[in-house]
């Protein structure tokens, strides 16, 4: 007893001890402008001891050994303050410089905002979290100076385009290479969760990014993920849900029945009087008869009493006529197959559907002063605005730091995604088929049913499914006898019902890391990342109705491989001298391995009509399958050196020499480096005066050389400097056909790129911004020459000389008001593009021209070459075009061409008259926003903008059309409601003429083009965070409730013409981009 009363008074001794070494420090870090509480700033004890993260409401509490006497305060943005440590200490903290020391990421590493030498531009994470996007990169729109953004295909998951100071590239890539954690990323950007993503980083420049040499031409964006932190856990639950619709709701077409049937008449009375000659009565009784089968067999939509005709003399329809009429079917013994009520639907109503958007994300960070931590697990539904087109995420992130020796520190970074999406085949405009649901419903004319009905009116369902049984138009077996003008054969919306296309992928993106430093200053760091993406895609097309009926069905099966293993090297040496002299010098080394494999397998007549695999097909000769390989590897050595005297002149130098397997051993090695320099003006002793009110006045130059090797998808295989032949034959080997050409003189697409500008801050920040000149001149072009098919193949990969893109741009942020509970920020952006063609080849005697497009020296690569347009012949309504006269032959046999005259004929015109429409692009393009915070209410808005270009609008030139009748059924253009008439001669719209084929749409002229101007109205954020005070008596830091809206609204110079989707040429046919509405909560622990 008396040994355990000793005992147990030893161990309370010993824990008086300790608690007498130690001691609790609380404390409150606020804003010296404002006052306001400073959330997240770092407190640490100065001599050791963990430190901590202050609260939403800048408070603190620290544990801290006894014998440590001082605190030290950080915060980005702010200067750091090393007080004393005493318990209820306020520590105000000011700004620095207006953050201009702010530490942003760059090409293997980090740099100083305000010692950067190069180009670039920041969004951080409360940017991204802003936007409703799958795709991250869909957040610059707008929101960065010399970034183009394209939404090609509105598909969820599908990325956009996206292009940084122009177009460096005829048939290269103009893709930026995206690099994430360090790593280049040669997957689908959509994987990454955008809720992960710390901040991303826009290199624009040569001096940013030569130093990714092989494939940095065309600029490079650096995302950057979130990591761990000191402090507490941190955890974060983020919730949203909302609708998907189509934003742009199509052209201004004419969706009345009435009306559409009466212009129908008009086009084939003017057909059969003026054509064919006939009297107006004559013309009249003909139009009307020609009504009954005008929109295709079977498709008389209107009921008439006996006697009537369906429109009257005077062009308008017969009041007696009953929209909806009653097709009775016999068979050749008079006995009725089947009745069907048939009248028009609406197309766009029982197509596009409003999608339900969801996302949830929950995250955890925290960490102690040697290791950190963070992970997250989100999941993301995305229903798209037609049925069977969606998008599902789920995606799962751990990133951990551990400074496991003062000498070694350990990272690792390993994400996995799993996606599942399904995607209809077919939605864009390059495939105007029987499934492209944007170009028939857009395209077809409001006369036509939807839906299959009986006698009745009833829809008709299928027995097995219950499915509506859809018209398509094609005389099959629920009715009888019909056959559509407009697509027969199409209804997409039952694809949608009955088809699948389906694509699964698993992506898995690692990096693991470890730095040495030996001795001070100096850091050896070696890097490892893999990539893989295992991807599947299962396609089912129906056996009951479509195109592959009468095949019984189709399924197939593709497997892909997509892996990526890097290595990288690296070793840093900084060292200051004298205070003064600011220096550091990195080296490396880098390796690049990609592969890529794939197999699919296609078979016909399902047994199952919902089973994807192939095995359920018929076995027969139909049943096929097929796989591939392809291999890519990069080697480089790199360096860089950065000096800087007395924060006031700055200068780096870097150096890349790359080798790339696309090119032929004797051309792989390309050299690319680049050189910068910087003054700060307002650190000199002579700008002493202004600086109560000057914070930054730097002058930055670069230039630099970087390479381009990528010719996808030009040349789909990846060795270019070698013949590909594939391999035929059934039983035995039978001689390969060429499938690519090679060229082993190919190499290098090479990019000298220039740069010169000014940074700025005024007013601590007030007023801050940049003014950029670029030029950047791509040599040796990568490009597919067409040859003569004679030849065994249709083009040769080749150089064939230079281009050059040059502009200017900026960047401006203001902030008329900062006080502590109200925050007003303003910004914009712009940037002035020019283009131009500096050299082609020499056996293209310096022009080429393919297709509509003409390549010359001297123009820009954006230039279409067609008719010109002269409007309409004010006596019969016709189309007129400019053609010149020949005046003779010259000796080789070619007509002399004389003076302009206009011509009702096309083809003459595009014989002797083809003219360059000039430079397309847009000129001038940015965005511009603001955000407030006031009272913990927070309010952005964020518009992008486009001025100076034109498009080729085929879209609307496809409305304009004379009613031919093999062709009426075909949506008409309201335009057409002002077509020339012999009392409305003042018009450029042709007459309504059934006889008179012409189709705008089809002919290449330049009634088609229109200014690409436009302004979008990208994102609306209203948001409340609710008092700290509150939310902490539940135990919560913070919680935020918000609505969003993105791709709010457009204003362009045509309804239905939507230029964010292509650079000059616009279609109907591709997905729309999708307007989301949305609430959400977000809820900090």
């Amino acid at each position: 007893m008396k040994k355990l009363f000793l005992l147990l008074t030893a161990v309370l001794l010993a824990a008086v001890t300790m608690t007498a070494q130690t001691r609790t420090i609380t404390g409150t870090v606020v804003s010296a402008a404002d006052d306001e509480p400073i959330v997240g700033a770092t407190v640490h004890p100065v001599g050791g001891g963990q430190g901590t993260a202050t609260d939403i409401d800048g408070q603190f509490s620290l544990t801290i050994p006894a014998n440590v006497t001082q605190l030290q305060v950080t915060y980005v943005g702010m200067t750091p303050q090393t007080v004393k440590a005493v318990n209820g200490v306020k520590i105000a903290l000011t700004e620095n410089a207006t953050a201009l020391d702010e530490v942003m990421v760059v090409a293997y590493g980090t740099a100083k905002k305000s010692a950067y030498t190069g180009s670039a531009s920041v969004i951080k994470a409360d940017q991204i979290e802003g936007r409703q996007v799958t795709d991250a990169v869909a957040a610059l729109a707008g929101a960065v100076s010399g970034v183009q953004v394209l939404t090609t295909n509105g598909q969820p998951g599908t990325a956009p385009e996206v292009r940084i100071r122009g177009i460096g590239s005829i048939n290269g890539s103009s893709k930026p290479l995206y690099v994430v954690d360090g790593m280049p990323f040669d997957g689908d950007i959509a994987t990454l969760n955008t809720m992960d993503i710390e901040s991303m980083t826009v290199l624009k420049d040569a001096a940013a990014a030569a130093l990714y040499g092989a494939r940095g031409a065309n600029g490079v964006i650096l995302i950057t993920t979130k990591k761990g932190g000191e402090g507490d856990a941190v955890i974060t639950f983020d919730a949203r849900w909302g609708s998907n619709s189509r934003q742009v709701k199509g052209y201004d077409v004419i969706d009345n029945p009435y009306q559409y049937t009466e212009m129908a008449y008009q086009a084939l009375r003017n057909g059969y009087a003026w054509g064919q000659g006939m009297d107006a009565q004559a013309a009249h009784i003909a139009a009307n008869n020609a009504l009954y089968t005008a929109f295709g067999a079977g498709y008389q939509i209107w009921n008439v009493p006996a006697g009537q005709q369906i429109v009257g003399t005077n062009g308008k329809l017969n009041p007696n006529a009953k929209l909806g009429n009653v097709i009775t079917t016999r068979d050749a013994d008079g006995n009725i197959i089947s009745q069907n009520l048939v009248k028009p639907d609406s197309w766009y109503d029982n197509t596009f559907v409003h999608g339900l958007r969801q996302e949830y994300n929950l995250s955890v960070r925290g960490g102690t002063e040697r290791f950190r931590y963070y992970a997250s697990v989100g999941y993301l539904g995305d229903e798209g605005i037609i049925d069977n087109s969606n998008y599902n995420r789920l995606s799962s992130r751990v990133t951990a730091e551990y400074q496991a020796k003062k000498w070694l520190k350990l990272n690792a970074s390993l994400a996995f995604n799993h996606v599942d999406m399904k995607a209809p085949s077919g939605q864009d405009s390059g495939t105007k088929n029987v499934s492209n649901a944007f170009y028939i419903v857009d395209n077809m004319g409001p006369v036509y049913p939807m839906f299959i009905r009986d006698g009745k009116g009833n829809i008709l369902k299928d027995k097995a499914t219950g499915h509506p049984i859809y018209d398509y138009g094609d005389n099959n077996t629920y009715f009888p006898g019909a056959n559509r003008n407009f697509m027969s054969g199409a209804n997409p919306a039952s694809g949608f019902v009955y088809d699948t296309n389906e694509t699964i992928m698993d992506v898995f993106d690692g990096k693991w890391g470890a730095t040495i430093t030996p001795i001070e200053n100096l850091n050896i760091t070696g890097n490892v990342g893999y990539f893989l993406d295992n991807t599947r895609e299962h396609v089912i097309m129906s056996p009951l109705y479509g195109s592959v009926k009468s095949n019984g069905g189709l399924a197939q099966q593709e497997m892909r491989r997509l892996s990526g293993l890097n290595l990288q090297f690296l070793g840093t040496y900084r060292r200051t001298f004298a205070d003064v002299h600011h220096g550091d010098i990195m080296i490396g080394y880098e390796t690049y391995e990609q592969n890529s494999e794939s197999v699919n397998a296609i078979g016909y007549h399902l047994y199952d009509p919902y089973n994807w695999a192939v095995n359920n097909t018929l076995n027969d000769e139909n049943r096929k399958g097929s796989g591939g390989a392809i291999g890519y590897s990069t080697r480089g050595f790199f360096g860089r050196l950065n000096y800087d005297y007395d924060s006031r002149y700055f200068a780096s130098v870097s150096y890349r020499r790359d080798a790339s397997s696309h090119f032929h051993p004797d051309h792989r090695w390309g050299n690319f480096f680049s050189v910068s320099a910087a003054w700060d003006a307002a650190k000199e002793k002579f700008m002493q005066p202004a600086a109560t009110w000057l914070d930054l006045l730097k002058v930055k130059f670069s230039f630099g050389q970087q390479g381009n090797d990528n010719l996808y998808p030009g040349m789909a295989y990846g060795y270019y400097y070698t013949d590909i032949y594939g391999i035929s034959g059934s039983q035995t080997w039978s001689d390969g056909n060429m499938i690519q050409k090679g060229n082993p003189d190919l190499t290098w697409e090479t990019s000298n790129a220039y740069n010169a500008g000014i940074d700025f801050s005024f007013w601590q920040g007030k007023l801050s911004g940049t003014v950029e000149y670029f030029l950047r001149e791509t040599k040796d072009m990568l490009y597919m020459k067409p040859v003569a098919p004679s030849n065994g193949y249709t083009s040769v990969p080749m150089n064939v000389g230079s281009m050059r893109n040059s502009g200017l741009e900026f960047e401006l942020n203001y902030r008329p008001i900062n006080t502590k509970n109200i925050t007003w920020d303003i910004n914009v952006n712009g940037t002035f593009l020019k283009n131009k063609i500096i050299k082609l080849h020499p056996d293209l005697g310096g022009q080429m021209i393919s297709g509509i497009r003409i390549l010359k020296e001297g123009s820009s690569l954006y230039n279409y070459y067609m008719v010109d347009y002269a409007g309409v012949n004010p006596d019969n309504g016709a189309a007129l075009f400019w053609a010149r006269e020949t005046v003779g032959t010259d000796e080789n046999g070619d007509p002399i061409l004389g003076k302009e005259y206009k011509t009702e004929n096309y083809d003459l015109a595009a014989d002797t008259n083809l003219k360059e429409t000039g430079n397309l692009l847009p000129t001038f393009y940015g965005g511009f926003g603001t955000t407030l915070q006031a009272y913990g209410v927070d309010f952005s808005v964020a518009f992008s903008y486009q001025l100076g270009g034109r498009t080729l609008d085929d879209a609307y030139g496809n409305y304009i059309y004379g009613g031919e009748s093999d062709v009426l059924g075909h949506a008409w253009h309201k335009d057409m409601l002002n077509a020339w008439t012999p009392e409305n001669r003042n018009t450029d719209i042709p007459a309504l003429n059934s006889q008179e084929k012409y189709n705008l749409g089809s002919q290449e002229t330049t009634f088609k083009l229109i200014s690409s101007d436009y302004l979008s109205l990208n994102n609306i954020t209203l948001g409340y965070t609710f008092p700290s005070k509150w939310t902490k008596k539940i135990g919560i830091e913070s919680i935020r409730v918000y609505g969003s809206a993105d791709n709010v609204a457009l204003w362009s110079k045509r309804k239905g013409l939507d230029p964010r989707m292509g650079f000059t040429a616009a279609d109907s046919g591709d997905y729309s981009i999708i307007r989301t509405i949305s609430g959400g909560l977000k809820v900090v622990f």
